[in-house]
């Protein structure tokens, strides 16, 4: 497989020879903590170092060490990094607005934050957050200076889609593969049906991000049921990676038929997971060193990665207190911190997206935008 690093340098190169203003004035994203940009942290404040250190210098309300995936695509497209819905203070609204936040899932919770760790802003609370939002964009006057898009924008914006995972991961080790399986085609159905209803509020670009390979995942490879003959060569869970595959291929058909569905809209799926995929098999392939070994976490090992003792977290074990603290070079890195990809990695997974080899149907970006340099 061609470097991911090598596919940036010609998409730059292609980009150069376009030289156009970018057809996407904003970017409405809506997921879970993998492109969350602050929200599930203005709504419960209580991120510590050592995530954001990377790129930031500090704690910014992203899961990882610097920037996610859709600050990346922002970044290309020449757009600002995207203010959380939910951030009262200090946002600007005017190139789009970020509901993703941590833990959510595409079904609606059945349970309370406090009980389950699972946020209640699940996809369809994030679709009623974007419905008001226009409201407030059709309602407000623009007088003098405003945080607000024109009423305009939203026929000019990419919505951007990346959640799943934790409907997926939530009860997997309780449920099993087959038990997660009886409710999968609910998660599509409910992406598909709120693709629709963005596009009658005027959305006419969609990009889904498909689930990741989870059995590559440190926290999985240490959480989930297995045997030793379930490991790959690379380190992976085969069966779990398996049942994402069928996730995806489920996820793909949904929106091959919301796409018959409306046909003047690009509904696009987007397979980052055979880029992630790569990266963990192949880091060295790609500037990295580390593919199933978490950098801010405790223990050591294969995976460093203690699930009593989260990144950034002080706890007791066994008697002793400990620290899960990063490494020292996390550019090195798929995994964070057992769960979430690092600067690093969302870097390199964006490149490949802007390069457009993982769009179905394809999907020439450079046609819409002059894609800019990623720093």
């Amino acid at each position: 497989m061609t470097t991911l690093r090598a596919i940036t340098l010609l998409l730059f190169m292609v980009a150069a020879t376009e030289c156009k203003q970018c057809a996407f004035k904003a970017i409405f994203n809506f997921g879970d903590s993998n492109t969350d940009t602050g929200g599930f942290w203005a709504a419960f404040p209580a991120q510590a170092p050592p995530h954001g250190m990377t790129y930031f210098n500090k704690p910014v309300g992203r899961a990882t060490d610097g920037r996610v995936v859709v600050d990346f695509l922002a970044q290309a497209l020449e757009l600002p990094f995207l203010s959380p819905y939910l951030q009262s203070i200090g946002s600007d609204y005017k190139h789009g607005a970020n509901f993703a936040t941590l833990a959510s899932t595409v079904r609606f919770p059945q349970t309370s934050l406090f009980v389950t760790g699972v946020s209640p802003f699940s996809l369809e609370i994030q679709l009623r957050q974007m419905k008001e939002f226009k409201v407030k964009v059709d309602e407000l006057p623009r007088k003098g200076k405003s945080n607000l898009p024109s009423p305009n924008i939203f026929g000019k914006s990419l919505y951007t889609f990346y959640i799943g995972q934790n409907d997926f991961t939530g009860n997997l080790a309780r449920l099993g593969i087959s038990g997660v399986k009886e409710f999968l085609p609910q998660v599509v159905s409910q992406i598909a049906s709120t693709i629709k209803e963005i596009y009658a509020l005027g959305g006419r670009t969609f990009w889904v991000l498909n689930l990741a390979p989870i059995g590559c995942y440190p926290a999985f490879l240490v959480q989930l049921p297995h045997n030793i003959s379930d490991i790959d060569q690379f380190g992976c869970l085969i069966s779990y990676n398996n049942a994402v595959v069928d996730y995806n291929n489920m996820l793909k058909a949904a929106l091959a038929k919301t796409r018959k569905d409306l046909a003047d809209a690009n509904v696009v799926y987007v397979d980052t997971h055979t880029v992630l995929l790569e990266l963990f098999q192949h880091p060295t392939s790609h500037g990295l060193r580390y593919g199933t070994k978490a950098c801010c976490g405790y223990g050591g090992g294969l995976y460093n990665y203690n699930q009593q003792v989260l990144c950034g977290n002080t706890k007791q074990v066994n008697g002793k207190t400990v620290t899960a603290k990063a490494c020292k070079d996390p550019q090195n890195y798929v995994s964070w911190d057992g769960i979430h990809a690092t600067d690093a990695a969302n870097k390199l997974t964006a490149y490949a997206i802007l390069n457009g080899s993982y769009f179905d149907p394809p999907f020439p970006v450079h046609k819409y935008c002059d894609i800019q340099p990623i720093g």
